[in-house]
């Protein structure tokens, strides 16, 4: 029993020393997560900008990778407790999963942004009266993508291959659950029908990763596959699928419409080069910046869009959401 006591007072000293030894400049600090470094856009977008734009409104990030694996975020958000940072920022693996991540943070009275991946779970977000979100409207992305698409196909009627009328399109779909993969999924070909235009999926794969292998591997076996040449549109839900698909249309010699979400820097290069149609901008360093910007204001006490132009939406989500915009090669060197 001693010996137990004698632990946990060692516990709580290394503790206290390691607590304040993080705050001895007074600066707040904010733990921070990226679900996943493999991912395109989260690490070529929005944890750069996290770095940057933390450190220059004077507060310091702690950035670490879950590697895919709830399991494994979980482990940090409690390793982030124990050092005593100010805030958590964090970007879910499983949206479903928020919950848990919630209950940690109200424990130890820590804020909680959550950002990019919105929790699922009905009512979660009132469950703790400092837990917010940042990110998009899910269904938006897929809603531009696919009026794009719309405007594009009537605009071409050669796209049209066999002159049915009928759209024979593929789609490459993100992680499965994730409600951005999800809402573009369905969006974009609900544009189709909403125009009166008619539409049949020839093929459909997703990927948990979001990734540029993916894209490839599936683009290139279904222009080898019994409907190949049927093909007349491909959908991506992210750039990065719709980069491997580009790859793998060259190296079959043929040049089909494709349409991805992100509007990442290679994005932009290939509607320069016109070997890609369309994208949509998932504007990350916005979402990078809103959730700064709200754990810096949560860990000082004060309303969290104070001082800021971001709105938390008063339909109960208490999100703040970044909009998406269309990028096209009449527009897409606003955006370089």
């Amino acid at each position: 029993m001693k010996k137990s006591l004698l632990l946990a007072l060692v516990a709580m000293i290394t503790f206290s020393t390691f607590a304040n030894g993080q705050k001895e400049d007074g600066k707040i600090v904010i733990g921070a997560n990226i679900y996943s470094f493999a991912d395109n856009f989260m690490n070529g977008v929005i944890k750069p900008e996290l770095e940057t734009y933390a450190p220059s409104k004077g507060v310091e990030i702690q950035i670490v990778d879950s590697e895919g694996q709830q399991a494994k975020l979980n482990d940090q958000v409690d390793v982030f407790i124990t050092k005593g940072v100010d805030v958590l920022a964090i970007n879910l693996v499983d949206p479903a999963a928020a919950q848990a991540i919630i209950n940690k943070a109200r424990a130890a009275k820590i804020p909680l942004i959550l950002f990019n991946k919105e929790a699922t779970e009905p009512g979660v977000m009132d469950s703790y009266d400092k837990v917010w979100y940042v990110g998009t409207d899910s269904a938006e992305a897929g809603i531009i993508q696919g009026q794009m698409m719309v405007k594009d196909w009537k605009a071409n009627p050669s796209w049209d291959k066999n002159g049915d009328g009928v759209v024979q399109y593929v789609l490459l779909k993100g992680e499965p659950g994730h409600p951005d993969a999800e809402a573009r999924t369905v969006e974009s070909v609900k544009a189709f029908r909403d125009a009166g235009i008619e539409v049949e999926q020839l093929a459909l794969e997703a990927d948990p990763n979001w990734s540029t292998v993916h894209g490839n591997d599936k683009m290139a076996a279904w222009l080898t596959s019994s409907f190949g040449s049927d093909i007349e549109l491909v959908i991506a839900n992210n750039d990065g699928m719709a980069f491997g698909a580009i790859t793998a249309q060259k190296a079959a010699g043929v040049r089909l419409p494709i349409y991805g979400v992100d509007a990442l820097a290679q994005a932009l290069t290939h509607i320069a080069d016109g070997e890609m149609d369309g994208t949509v901008l998932n504007d990350g360093v916005n979402q990078a910046r809103a959730t700064v910007d709200l754990a810096i204001n949560a860990a000082m006490g004060k309303n969290v869009t104070e001082g800021t132009n971001w709105k938390v939406q008063t339909n109960g989500t208490k999100a703040v959401r970044v909009p998406y915009v269309a990028v096209t090669k009449d527009n897409y060197m606003d955006f370089k």
